[in-house]
This record gives structure tokens, C-alpha cells and sequence, in this order.
């Protein structure tokens, strides 16, 4: 049984409006009849809870007996009423305490019932004052209810305790804290309220704890598969084979079950194309004969008695598996080429083999196994073919070919363009020649190796340098600082090296006139 979540926050917020209402010199007396409405309620809540608490327990031993390892389970429901019951029998103590010191109960005088009774001293301040604040029986509870929320978070697994610990309603609201008069968390709450108002606060903080003893029983639960909540009212049948593809000689086998599957599930029939097909604890196991190559098709059917609606409900759905001859496959993940300096990656499958039976060799070249039925796949030499070659687990030995190619070109690239017009300022403030691979899919850097820059500044003789690298060395920074509208530089003999290069190769030029 899971229980409701309640609008505790906004409750407190009203009851603090009440409060505050009630300190006005004159007090009407529907508003102590109010307070009695609430605490009434507060009380029904509380037995409410205490019944469900009850029975959770039960429920959780019943279940816990299925398997060894769910009796861990069973064993925390104890510890949780136990520090339940220790919170809130000091919480009880002091209610019969603060109510016998005020005179007990007497009958209503604003009720036709004889039998409805009213607080004698409900509007009595002192008492509550001096057993909460004065003599600091309300911190106790403050402290007291830290302990409750330690106690309870423990029974949570350490994996689950971050996840479930917010659900415990045992944090005290931090609001007192703004307040300019009141120095604790229990003057704030008790100090001269009337003790109509103090009782459904403390009701409250009961009522916070019953349900967070639920909340943590209803965790129990839920770890061994004992939820009392309607799951089932939406059905859709599955069929979870183990391969939607086989090879002759082989069978096809698949388990049909509902989508809210329980081993719980009593009278259920499955068929399929019509005939029967035995289940245990909900679950059916269909097995064909793959005798024949092409798709195959077959439909299932599922009856049971709805737990929502008690009537008897049967749900079908189509579903086909290929039967198909052994073969198997190499694929580039990236390109139908393998490069030169990179990992080349590609993905190995055979029908009816499994990957940790297939064997993979390469000619030119290595692989490396990164994976289930992964490789990354090194070459060196351009022009020639890689040749990857599939066998093992009883596998015809199967080639696929690969050329083999130096990384495309990069393109050179100044202030994130090829040439063109550029403002003076953002071309002075470049630091040299990018070369950017786009478009390439595959992790790998080149890097300049040097450049030949031509400056021609307007009524002037050029000026020609040689920079080593990519970055731009002394004489070529001082020219690019100088650059004003009308000047023209041209980056020329651009050379670059990329990963698997023996040398540098030459790339693309840039001219450049400033604006």
C-alpha cells in the first residue's frame, strides 16, 4: 500500500496565519473551534496511518520468505516502528501532560452532542509555555526528531539513501530562523500560544513521523516486489527473443510475456498462431524449427483476468524473426577507406557466430580489438590494399579489401578565413596559420611546418620572409602588426605534416587585402 502525499508545507503556512491571527487581543471562539477541527483531523490521520503501518509489516515478512536474500528487509521493519514509537510516545507524554495540567476534558458547551468534550484550559498560555519553552521540552523534541530521521535513514541500502532520504518529513521548517523575537525553534512554535493551538502542531510532528515510518516500509516493499499498488492496467504482449535472426539447422527460440510481467500472475494462457503454449510464473517459451531461409511470422496471444476490472482480457500482437544462411560482415564505421596515421575503426559480425569466437587478421596492417566485436585498425603504407580477414567459429575465412590513403590535405587557415578582404585589427591580432582537417571524421591534428609571406604595402617595394612553423616568428609578427588599408600579404609554399606523413606536403595559399 503506498501512501498519499500530503500539502504538509502549505499546512503549517496556514496554521502559522492562525497562529498569528490568534495573538489579537480577542480571540473568537471559532477559531479555538477551528484548532479543534484540525487537531480532530490530525488524530484520524494519525490512526489511519497506524493501521497501514500495521499491516506493511506483515505484508513485508509474507513476502520476504520467497527468497533468503529479501529476509534483510523484513528485518528492518522492527527498527522502524521501534524509533517511530520512542518519537512519538514523548510527544503523546507531553500532550497528556500539558492536558491534565490544564484541567482535562469537559463537555462543549457550543456543541448540541453531549458527548463532544473541549480542552478545559485550551486557552490557557502559561502551561504550554512553561513545559515547551521555559523548561526546554520543545528543544527535546527538535532533538529527538533529528535522532528519528538518522534512525530511519539507515534502513535505506547506502545506494539508495541519497534518493530516498529527501522523502522523510522530519526536517524542521527553518522559517522560525527570520523571526527577530524568538531565539529558538521552540519558542517560535510554543512561547505563549494557547494550548487549542500547540496540540495540532504537535499532532503534525506525530503525523510527519508515521508517515515517514510509511515511507520507509513502503521502500522495503518496493526492494522485494511486495507493492499492494494496481500496476496492471495497461497490457501490451512481448516477445524477447535471444536472435531475430538465425541459420538453417538452428531453431528459434523467444519467451512471450505482458510488459508488466509478474511471476505473481496466476490464470494466464498464451497462445500462438492458435496453439497453446505452456508458461511458468508468467512467462511462455516458444520455440520453431528455422528449416527454411526468409521471414517469418507468428502471432501471439495473451489471456488473463485484468486485476483492475476482474474481467477476463486477452491482448495479441504480430511479430516476425529471418531466417537466414551463415555470413559475415566487415564494415568501416567511419569510411570505406582506411587512412594512414589514425585508428581506423570498423565493426566484425558473423550470423549464428558469436564475437568472442571470430578471429581477425589484416594484411598491411594491424587491428586491435577494442571491443565486442570491435577494431581499430592501423596502416602505413598509401596506395596499397588492406585486406581484413574474418574466420573462427566454424566461419568460412571471408576477405574484404581496403585501399589505403594519406590524410586528405588540411586547409590553411588565417583569422578563420582562406583570404579575402580583413579589417587591419583582426588581422594584426592573429598569431599564425591554422590548418584545419573539415569535414575529416577522425581524430588527428596536423601541424605547419613553415610558410613563405610576401608584404605589399601600397607605393612600396615587397618584402619576402621565410617562417618556420605555424606561428609567427619575429620578422613575420613585426610585418603583420604593420598591416593598414591597402596592404596585401600572401602566404605562400604553405607546407604541412600530418600523422603518417614521412615528409611535409604542400597546402593551400592565402592572399589577404586589409580594409
Amino acid at each position: 500500500m503506498s501512501i498519499p502525499k500530503e500539502p504538509r508545507q502549505l499546512m503549517i503556512n496556514i496554521m502559522y496565519i492562525i497562529l498569528t491571527a490568534m495573538l489579537a487581543l480577542n480571540v473568537s471562539a471559532e477559531i479555538f473551534n477551528a484548532f479543534k477541527v484540525v487537531n480532530a483531523g490530525l488524530v484520524k490521520s494519525n490512526d489511519a496511518l497506524d493501521k497501514s503501518n500495521e499491516q506493511l509489516p506483515k505484508q513485508i515478512d509474507e513476502f520476504s520468505k520467497k527468497k533468503a536474500e529479501f529476509a534483510k528487509y523484513a528485518q528492518r521493519t522492527g527498527p522502524a516502528k521501534a524509533a517511530t514509537d520512542e518519537y512519538t510516545a514523548y510527544i503523546d507524554g507531553l500532550i497528556k501532560e500539558m492536558v491534565d495540567a490544564t484541567g482535562g476534558y469537559v463537555q462543549d458547551e457550543h456543541s448540541l452532542d453531549s458527548k463532544d468534550l473541549r480542552l478545559k484550559g485550551y486557552k490557557d498560555k502559561d502551561v504550554t509555555t512553561r513545559i515547551l519553552v521555559n523548561e526546554k521540552k520543545g528543544d527535546e523534541i527538535e532533538k529527538k526528531l533529528a535522532v528519528l530521521k538518522t534512525k530511519l535513514s539507515e534502513l535505506f541500502n547506502p545506494e539508495d539513501k541519497a534518493a530516498n532520504e529527501p522523502k522523510l518529513a522530519l526536517d524542521i521548517d527553518p522559517t522560525w530562523k527570520q523571526s527577530k523575537t524568538h531565539k529558538t525553534w521552540s519558542a517560535y512554535n510554543f512561547s505563549h500560544m494557547p494550548l487549542a493551538a500547540v496540540l495540532p502542531i504537535l499532532n503534525k510532528l506525530k503525523n510527519d513521523a508515521k508517515s515517514s515510518e510509511a515511507t520507509v516500509l513502503n521502500y522495503l516493499m518496493n526492494k522485494i516486489g511486495a507493492t499492494t499498488e494496481v500496476v496492471f492496467d495497461k497490457f501490451e504482449v512481448v516477445s524477447a527473443s535471444k536472435k531475430s535472426y538465425v541459420v538453417l539447422g538452428e531453431k528459434f527460440e523467444t519467451d512471450i510475456f505482458l510488459s508488466s510481467s509478474s511471476s505473481n500472475i496466476k490464470g494466464m494462457s498464451v497462445s500462438v498462431n492458435g496453439a497453446s503454449v505452456p508458461n511458468v510464473d508468467g512467462v511462455a517459451k516458444y520455440t520453431a524449427a528455422a528449416n527454411a531461409p526468409g521471414i517469418k511470422k507468428y502471432t501471439a496471444r495473451v489471456s488473463l483476468v485484468n486485476p483492475v476490472t476482474q474481467k477476463t482480457e486477452s491482448y495479441e500482437n504480430d511479430f516476425e524473426y529471418e531466417v537466414g544462411q551463415r555470413s559475415a560482415t566487415v564494415s568501416a564505421d567511419k569510411m570505406n577507406v582506411f587512412y594512414v596515421g589514425v585508428d581506423n575503426p570498423i565493426s566484425v559480425a558473423a550470423a549464428g557466430v558469436s564475437s568472442n569466437e571470430l578471429k581477425v587478421s589484416v594484411t598491411n596492417g594491424t587491428a586491435k580489438n577494442t571491443g565486442k566485436g570491435q577494431y581499430d585498425i592501423r596502416v602505413s603504407t598509401p596506395g596499397q590494399t588492406a585486406t581484413v580477414t574474418l574466420s573462427g567459429g566454424g566461419l568460412t575465412a571471408s576477405s574484404f579489401p581496403f585501399r589505403i590513403k594519406r590524410i586528405p590535405s588540411p586547409i590553411a587557415y588565417v583569422a578563420n578565413q582562406m583570404g579575402g578582404a580583413v579589417g587591419n585589427g583582426t588581422f594584426g591580432a592573429q598569431r599564425g596559420i591554422e590548418p584545419r582537417l573539415d569535414g575529416f571524421e577522425f581524430d588527428a591534428k596536423c601541424v605547419i611546418q613553415g610558410f613563405v609571406l610576401k608584404y605589399v604595402a601600397r607605393r612600396q617595394d615587397p618584402i619576402v620572409i621565410t617562417n618556420p612553423g605555424g606561428t609567427f616568428g619575429g620578422q613575420a609578427k613585426d610585418l603583420i602588426s604593420k598591416a593598414k588599408p591597402g596592404d596585401l600579404y600572401i602566404f605562400d609554399n604553405v607546407k604541412a605534416k600530418c600523422p603518417g606523413d614521412n615528409a611535409g606536403r604542400n597546402i593551400n595559399s592565402l592572399s589577404f587585402n586589409i580594409r
